[in-house]
């Protein structure tokens, strides 16, 4: 595939995003209306200006967010269509089909309100608002899935073959366990060849697995579940850590023990925790800071081969960034956080 002129396309993009002065001047704006009007001077101006005839205060943000992301990448999908760039870039966007389906699951297993459900999507896979808001309507965990299932789609399979399970003790993590492996062995499954592009791609994967893995033995070791119990939650493909560690880590028993298990590896950054969250074993404070590790090693490949689909993936990954940057902006301005906290959530690239 010739990446010069889409990676020129998507270099112009990039120059578009909002550098840290930029987000900062929104943390300040005092309340979501004034946040809105700022928005309307940045390039989201159409999408919050369309957004505005359905919606109003925060719910207009997010529709807009919503809206651009989706357009963005349907954009590039159609420059990649028909070329090796576009199988590695939907290895990224069907993630997003998976975390929405998820979050559906969830919020109909806590009988949320669709409304609430709806505003923590984001369709930019092979998923549609239209699709998606069909599998909101329905009334519980079980309809969802066999919606799915009778429209064949392709997560279906995994989530009815976990689902006895989930009837037993109405725990969603079998679900879960289930996308995730189905997901991942897909995509894993998907770059045969040994190029550069494929390098790329299977390396961002396997960090996704490992600090899947990782949140998920944290979890397991806070919960002091039984290595025996544990082992059917991992996933195959990680980097560098392998079944074996993993159960070292729920044998550790302290979520300090499985932390000092991770000091040789790529993650020893986990440690510099504040010393209240690892005695407290808020894993919550973990997770964040490893949702950071993966975003901006995301970022860091826009730095690769300017020849390369590595331009693509580090943009994903920093217009993603910006996107979350912005949602977590309009709802802390809802709930009236300070300035200082809203910046401790965000993800400076």
């Amino acid at each position: 595939m010739d990446y010069g002129y889409l990676n020129a396309r998507i270099r112009g993009m990039k120059g578009r995003l909002l550098d840290r002065k930029a987000l900062d001047d929104l943390v300040l704006k005092p309340d979501v209306d004034s946040l809105t009007a700022a928005m309307e001077k940045t390039p989201y101006r159409q999408d919050v200006e369309e957004a505005g005839v359905k919606y109003s205060g925060v719910y207009r943000l997010e529709y807009a967010l919503r809206r651009n992301f989706t357009r963005t990448f349907t954009r590039i999908s159609e420059l990649v269509r028909g070329e090796d760039g576009e199988k590695y870039l939907n290895v990224f966007l069907k993630r997003w089909d998976v975390q929405n389906v998820k979050t559906i699951l969830r919020g109909k297993s806590i009988h949320a309100a669709s409304e609430e459900i709806f505003e923590c999507l984001l369709p930019v896979g092979s998923l549609d608002e239209a699709s998606l808001s069909e599998m909101i309507k329905q009334p519980d965990v079980k309809s969802v899935i066999d919606l799915m299932a009778a429209w064949d789609i392709e997560y279906a399979r995994p989530l009815m073959q976990a689902f006895s399970q989930y009837q037993s003790d109405k725990s969603l993590i079998p679900l879960d366990v289930a996308l995730d492996r189905y997901h991942y062995e897909q995509a894993l499954g998907s770059l045969k060849k040994n190029n550069y592009d494929a390098m790329v791609v299977r390396e961002l994967l396997a960090t996704q697995i490992d600090i899947i893995n990782i949140k998920s033995a944290l979890r397991m070791v806070r919960d002091r579940v039984s290595p025996e119990e544990a082992k059917v939650y991992f996933i195959e493909g990680g980097k560098k850590l392998d079944e074996d560690f993993l159960l070292s880590m729920i044998n550790a028993k302290s979520v300090e023990g499985a932390l000092k298990l991770l000091e040789p590896t790529h993650y020893s950054f986990l440690k510099s925790a504040p010393e209240e969250s690892l005695k407290k074993e808020k894993i919550s404070d973990l997770e964040k800071m490893l949702d950071k590790y993966l975003i901006l090693k995301g970022i860091s490949a826009y730095r690769g081969d300017p020849l390369s689909i590595a331009i693509l993936v580090g943009f994903f990954w920093a217009k993603y960034n910006e996107v979350t940057n912005l949602r977590i902006i309009a709802r802390c301005k809802t709930v009236g956080m300070s300035e200082e906290q809203v910046r401790k959530e965000l993800i400076y690239a």
